[in-house]
């Protein structure tokens, strides 16, 4: 059994994670505009006990129109007006280390845990895409290793600035507010920031935002072990979860850190009906199919597999772990295409099984809610995960039907809770206060 207890998170993205989600019966198109949409989805996963909530970004608009547009308002912006309506629940918000500068998003999301109380968590990106570059000048993305020097050195100032000023607390000084000591400047000078500081924010209630990552290459795994405290990743099987927890620990204690306390959060998108064929109904409806050949016919058409000629291969064959590869140094992200990867090596797994097992590049549990729980329960008993990040194919409503068939189910069990505890996220999480760090 897990040390402790399940955690939850749930994606708040756009009109849900499935991309024909803003066509869903029923509900506005235009949602995904609407930032009442986002505040009902937020209310929702806090009556059902959600630890936090969780917004991606992407700073540039996807050039497939057919979809809801994943990204639209500006995480930090919109958790600072959800924060003010809605109480206890974590705000997970994604910011990038390269088209972001140290002191101010420092500053920014500072400010926000002030506000909140002490619920940010912090998503580190390093930005992936061409078009995100293009929208911050002229000069091309730069290369992985590059990306990920600068994000090391990103979050290093970062996390010194948090730091830098004391809280104002006790009696009123007889002197001044602050002095060389209270306030101190971190002096640091890198290969890409030259920042003097201390921070003009002091110190926040819990001790400063705690911090994710999700990095799969050798880069970004080392990253999260270096500095997160929320991992999350593309996880199909659960080997695969509990040989990329031992390379988290390995890298975490090679730099100094307790593996114990970093928390393992894969994603789940959850699809659910009163029987599991009513599941998979609802499964193929979402992507506008009526049969199971149209998921089959989408997935090898989205050519997951580098030299996948999706004419050539047979649905009910046994899939070939070599045609997903990737390199150390490609542009794309390296999880998704891993985690096939992993999944086809570790059992045949035909094309036909695959599209019931992976939905958007996470792990799929399509079911009864029953099975549904059973599956959360059995990976985060076997301590192969601390939790999940829910993806919900359609917003809001979906995060009300789990809340009333899936979370009651966690709660028997014990693994869940039926109200909220600690008075930050950081508590909550059961993570070390960064005050106390040398």
């Amino acid at each position: 059994m897990t040390a402790h207890r399940l955690y939850l998170s749930v994606a708040l993205n756009s009109t849900g994670s499935a991309a024909r989600s803003w066509r869903a019966a029923g509900s506005k198109w235009n949602r995904f505009a609407d930032w009442e949409h986002y505040l009902r989805s937020a209310q929702l996963a806090h009556e059902g006990v959600f630890d936090i909530v969780f917004v991606s970004d992407h700073p540039a608009l996807q050039r497939d129109n057919t979809s809801r547009p994943i990204h639209s308002f500006d995480p930090t912006v919109l958790f600072t007006a959800v924060a003010a309506t809605v109480p206890d629940i974590g705000f997970l918000l994604t910011a990038s280390t390269s088209y972001n500068s140290p002191y101010n998003l420092a500053r920014r999301l500072a400010t926000l845990d002030h506000i909140s109380g002490g619920r940010v968590i912090w998503n580190v990106v390093s930005s992936f895409n061409p078009d995100i570059a293009a929208n911050f000048g002229a000069a091309p993305l730069p290369e992985r290793a590059e990306r990920y020097r600068r994000a090391d050195e990103f979050l290093r100032v970062v996390k010194d600035l948090w730091l830098s000023w004391d809280s104002p607390s006790g009696p009123a000084p007889d002197g001044p507010l602050w002095d060389g000591t209270t306030a101190r400047r971190i002096d640091h000078h890198g290969e890409f920031f030259d920042v003097t500081g201390p921070l003009n924010v002091p110190i926040g209630p819990q001790g400063h935002p705690v911090i994710s990552q999700a990095g799969a290459s050798d880069a970004g795994i080392d990253l999260a072990a270096r500095h997160s405290d929320i991992v999350y990743a593309s996880l199909l099987h659960k080997q695969s979860a509990f040989d990329y927890q031992s390379r988290l620990r390995e890298r975490a204690l090679a730099h100094g850190r307790d593996p114990d306390d970093l928390r393992l959060i894969p994603g789940l998108t959850v699809i659910l009906g009163e029987t599991r064929e009513e599941a998979y109904r609802k499964h193929e409806a979402l992507h506008g199919h009526r049969g199971e050949d149209g998921l089959i016919a989408d997935f090898l058409e989205r050519n997951w597999a580098v030299d996948l000629d999706h004419r050539r291969i047979d649905p009910d064959k046994p899939l070939d772990p070599a045609l997903f590869t990737w390199t150390e140094d490609q542009k794309r992200p390296v999880g998704f295409v891993k985690s096939f990867a992993e999944l086809a090596a570790a059992e045949p797994i035909t094309p036909r099984q695959l599209v019931r097992r992976v939905e958007g590049g996470h792990r799929l549990a399509v079911g009864t809610p029953r099975e549904v729980a059973d599956t959360i329960l059995d990976w985060w008993s076997s301590g192969a995960v601390a939790g999940f990040n829910i993806h919900i194919p359609v917003l809001p409503d979906g995060i009300e039907e789990f809340n009333r068939l899936v979370i009651p189910l966690l709660q028997e069990s014990g693994a869940f809770p039926s109200a909220y505890d600690g008075s930050t996220i950081r508590e909550r999480l059961k993570l070390p206060d960064p005050r106390n760090r040398p």
